[in-house]
């Protein structure tokens, strides 16, 4: 049986430069991973819908909007991740909302039931890191937010985590992905994934 594995992380963490060095190694080792991104399924529906031009914009929709791509998002992956497949869904255990609160689950209960991951990885760093990550991260409109903030969002991605080991019992794991320790931040999710 395949292994499952939910990474998740706050915008700019670096959860997927982590996900893709880790990938790396395993495949180099003949492990190999399918990695799935939760929100480029949300997006490709919500640009078939003409609901969004881009990611920036879809985590600005309204909750109802994003539960049901969400839900479409589910279907998607859990057809993916049957049989013997190692698969990665990268993820974000919560959304900031246009209102300034959480929108909890990037893996609602309905996606849980469905895809019963092994572990959940939460990728974390220093919040003043992950606030430098952002601002030097052109290719993304990401919402300006200081270190109470970003600290705040990761705190509430424990929870979130906790609720799905809860749900599911899976594993949860803490990978730090730490200024000018990738490589440690890798070598740490690879001993998960193998």
């Amino acid at each position: 049986m395949g292994k499952k594995v939910v990474v998740t992380g706050v915008p700019g963490v670096g959860k997927t430069t982590v996900i893709n060095g880790a990938m790396e190694r395993l495949a180099a080792e003949g492990v190999e991973y399918t990695a799935v991104n939760f929100g480029t399924f949300m997006f490709e529906v919500a640009k078939k819908e003409n609901l969004a031009a881009d990611r920036d914009e879809m985590r600005k929709l309204e909750k109802d909007v994003q539960k049901r791509l969400q839900q479409a998002a589910a279907s998607g992956i859990a057809a993916m991740s049957g049989g013997d497949a190692n698969v990665i869904i990268d993820t974000h255990s919560s959304v900031k909302t246009p209102a300034g609160g959480f929108l909890a689950g990037g893996l609602p209960e309905w996606v849980l039931r469905e895809l019963m991951p092994d572990i959940v990885v939460l990728v974390e760093t220093d919040p003043d890191q992950i606030l430098m990550r952002r601002l030097g991260d052109a290719s993304r409109t990401r919402d300006m937010e200081g270190h109470r903030a970003i600290a705040e969002h990761q705190e509430f991605n424990r929870a979130v985590s906790a609720a799905y080991a809860m749900y599911t019992g899976c594993t949860i794991k803490i990978v730090r992905n730490e200024n000018f320790l990738l490589e440690q931040g890798i070598d740490d999710l690879v001993s998960v994934l193998r």
